[in-house]
């Protein structure tokens, strides 16, 4: 189980020519102690056991785009 590293600092970017979601939970781009590729096609990265960002791929086809 893992928590999010700051909800107050959340930010989202938006590839469309690659189709993926960048969410980011913090002001900068952390480095990462471990990520792993969820069964989604989700990249989540963790730092000191929290979420500090996830990458979803084919972000059109989840949400009827």
């Amino acid at each position: 189980e893992y928590r999010l590293a700051s909800i107050d600092r959340i930010w989202f970017e938006y590839d469309k020519q690659n189709d993926i979601l960048y969410i980011n939970f913090g002001l900068d781009i952390e480095d990462a102690d471990e990520e792993f590729l969820t069964d989604d096609n989700i990249v989540v990265r963790i730092k000191n056991g929290q979420v500090v960002s996830l990458t979803v791929f084919e972000f059109s086809k989840r949400v009827n785009l």
